[in-house]
């Protein structure tokens, strides 16, 4: 599946040719397809291993910040996350960084894995306040480290009012895109926050969080690792059960001007979302409708 006009296709015999160019001692493993996201496609790689590799040019930088940052913050939080254990080259077959990573094991978090959304939502949370805790050592909001989402929902006015339009056109006749503009509008209405920059996973949905016996294990895909404001990394919550979401928002203490821009922060990741791939990725569509109807759902009771 094709999503990315400038994408770089792979296959499993691509990545048998990569291992035996630069880790033969692993070129004899078993290799299976292991799922493919928006930005990277995944393979098994025996028992105990993760191979990633970028969709585009563009992607292969997140690859190169997790080989750089996830060794120093791994340490430091209460759950496991990627291992790297390999940075791999371009080679004539993949022109692009690939990375090879420590499997973890695990399912994501769906309403058949996870035992209890309340314990599950005060968990995320509690690794969340742990993440932006972590001291920046001498990281800045700059270059692979300055993501939109973790900056100020002023700049991305333009093109997500683009997106609101594409929504009307395509589903609108199915969610009330106005009201999710007017909660847009809202927050934009509000005070700038002012807090200070820390690390942010960026993306703390579902498919990211692995379950063990019911319960968070583990966090994954730290390809939007950014520093600054913490205000878009509380917006995935809307893609949980209301129980997860207020156990959450009890747990990390949020005020109300907080939870107002990180459910404008939800409304315009799914707005893009849906706007950028109605045509190529019907699934993932369908996870930015069922984030906004939850959105629309609960401002409907606040």
């Amino acid at each position: 599946m094709t999503l990315h006009e400038d994408e770089v296709p792979v296959d499993g015999a691509v990545v048998r040719s990569l291992l035996a160019a630069q880790r033969p001692e692993w070129a004899g493993l078993p290799v299976s397809p292991a799922g493919a996201g928006t930005d990277n496609t995944m393979f098994r790689l025996g028992d105990d291993l993760l191979v990633r590799l970028p969709r585009t040019a563009d992607k292969a930088r997140s690859l190169r910040k997790e080989q750089t940052w996830l060794p120093r913050l791994a340490p430091r939080l209460p759950r496991p996350v990627p291992e790297p254990v390999h940075a791999g080259t371009p080679t004539s077959a993949f022109p692009l960084p690939w990375s090879v990573y420590r499997w973890i094991g695990g399912s994501e978090a769906q309403p058949d894995t996870v035992r209890d959304w309340a314990a599950f939502g005060t968990d995320l949370a509690a690794f969340v306040r742990e993440l932006h805790r972590i001291d920046l050592m001498g990281a800045t909001r700059t270059g692979d480290l300055s993501w939109y989402r973790g900056g100020r929902l002023r700049d991305c006015d333009p093109w997500i009012s683009t997106c609101f339009e594409d929504c009307r056109s395509t589903v609108g006749a199915e969610l009330d895109v106005e009201t999710l503009a007017q909660l847009w509008r809202a927050a934009l209405a509000l005070p700038e926050p002012s807090g200070p920059h820390v690390w942010l996973h960026g993306d703390l949905k579902p498919t990211n969080l692995l379950v063990r016996e019911g319960k968070l294990h583990a966090v994954i895909d730290f390809g939007g690792l950014s520093v600054g404001l913490p205000d878009a990394e509380h917006s995935t919550v809307w893609d949980l059960p209301p129980p997860a979401r207020q156990a959450y928002w009890n747990a990390v203490d949020l005020d109300d001007l907080t939870w107002i821009r990180a459910r404008a922060w939800a409304v315009a990741v799914a707005a893009s979302g849906i706007s950028y791939y109605w045509h190529t990725y019907p699934a993932f569509v369908a996870e930015c409708r069922a984030r906004l109807q939850a959105v629309l759902a609960d401002a409907a009771t606040r």
